[in-house]
């Protein structure tokens, strides 16, 4: 097993996070782009800088990696861009999109982070990255808000310049422990061993006690391993309990669950009555389409997830953007968790730039207006956002955390379909979680 990996997490007093920022170089953006980091974009014909009133704005995710890649999360905040230029900007303001592949790399996260502040950026919106402590204290030195990450890690729901819309793994993992408490028999958990894999036991296990189950087997495996047939293994049989029970594994992972389930896939075949259930933050529809879809190792799975399925009606605003500006592009699937957290975090944005009427908007009046008691409305994606300092979940390390709702859903046919209507809130179960 790998050694244990600290994550930190910085939290600042509000006086603190306003220091003056580097001025635009907008003369040399595209030089800057390359220079700085391979992969970077801009929206076409928006060119932006000092002396306008063009609102700048970066989206970072992984891209052309060799694990975790959201390219659709990029080329949607790049069509998000042209559909809001072509219907008069934001607060008839033009909006200038850069893009930033962040390559699941922490060096690389750094690179995009300080990109954001040479480039004047008000916000990072609708970003993926699970390396928080390299990219948020960058942030938070230039007084930039980094509304709508993906959830990945503790950082994002303790930082005070941090503007999560979904619950993040938190959440999921309660609400998955909550549905696992009808669901399953013996539940094993595999998850990294790491001190941020520490906090996940405690997350599922809130749930199958709200639900009267026995905690999950905490199974710990190494967080870079090229193959798990051990820790399939050894779940399989905490899962199975030697009775033939339905038991359910739960793989936890991240990025290398994907790799965890291939050997899952080979060691099934003696336990044919397990059934594996996970979350969003491990699998999404890009993930169930490259192991397989149907025929894969996920059907019939169950997954929490933040949102509606993706075939509600609710997301027909987030299908209209992407068919006027990005029609026919395969990198944006509406059915992409990564690509709604996007089209939510700009949703947040427009609002927070409208609450501005004609005053300036920078990186200081858009987190002022956050933090002022906004309410955010998503079209019943979400519920009514609002930030405070401190909120509910405060007591149990997640000040930032406003929206603990969840929705379940199963892998059927290869697609993620709505399991349960309606949303699922946890707040009080993760309020007894022993983190």
């Amino acid at each position: 097993m790998t050694g244990r990996r600290r994550i930190r997490s910085t939290v600042l007093p509000r006086s603190l996070v306003r220091p003056a920022r580097a001025g635009a170089l907008a003369a040399c953006a595209l030089a800057a782009c390359a220079a700085l980091v391979a992969g970077c974009g801009v929206v076409p014909g928006v060119t932006g800088g000092s002396g306008d009133d063009t609102i700048t704005v970066m989206t970072w995710a992984p891209e052309n990696t060799g694990a975790t890649n959201k390219p659709g999360m990029l080329a949607f905040a790049e069509a998000y861009g042209r559909w809001v230029n072509a219907h008069g900007g934001l607060g008839g303001r033009p909006l200038r999109v850069l893009t930033c592949d962040e390559h699941d790399d922490a060096v690389a996260a750094a690179r995009c982070a300080r990109r954001a502040v040479t480039e004047n950026a008000v916000a990072v919106v609708g970003s993926y990255s699970q390396h928080g402590d390299a990219f948020l204290p960058t942030l938070e030195a230039a007084g930039i808000p980094y509304i709508g990450g993906y959830g990945l890690t503790h950082d994002e729901f303790t930082s005070p310049l941090s503007y999560p819309v979904n619950g993040g793994q938190p959440a999921l993992l309660a609400g998955l422990g909550r549905t696992l408490a009808d669901a399953c028999g013996p539940v094993a958990l595999v998850r990294p061993d790491t001190i941020a894999g520490d906090q996940l036991p405690a997350l599922l296990d809130s749930g199958l006690a709200a639900g009267g189950h026995d905690r999950a087997g905490d199974l710990r495996a190494a967080e870079d391993a090229t193959s798990y047939g051990d820790a399939a293994e050894r779940a399989l049989e905490h899962a199975a309990d030697g009775t033939g029970e339905k038991g359910c594994v739960v793989p936890a992972l991240g990025d290398r669950t994907g790799t965890f389930m291939d050997s899952f896939r080979r060691a099934r075949a003696r336990y044919p009555k397990v059934r594996t259930a996970t979350v969003l933050g491990s699998v999404d529809q890009t993930v169930l389409d490259a192991s397989g879809g149907a025929s894969g190792p996920y059907e019939g799975a169950y997954v929490t997830g933040w949102y509606p399925e993706a075939g509600d009606a609710r997301w027909d605003p987030m299908r209209e953007v992407i068919r006027a500006e990005a029609f026919g592009d395969n990198r944006i699937d509406p059915a992409d968790a990564g690509v709604q957290t996007t089209w939510i975090a700009y949703t947040v944005l427009r609002q927070a730039v409208e609450s501005l009427g004609d005053g300036e908007v920078t990186a200081d009046t858009v987190s002022a207006a956050l933090d002022g008691g906004l309410k955010v409305t998503t079209g019943n994606l979400t519920p009514t956002l609002r930030w405070k300092f401190q909120d509910t979940l405060a007591s149990v390390g997640l000040p930032r955390l406003v929206n603990a709702n969840v929705t379940l859903h199963q892998v059927r046919d290869g697609r993620l379909t709505a399991a349960a209507n309606g949303f699922t809130d946890v707040t009080s179960t993760l309020e007894d979680a022993a983190l």
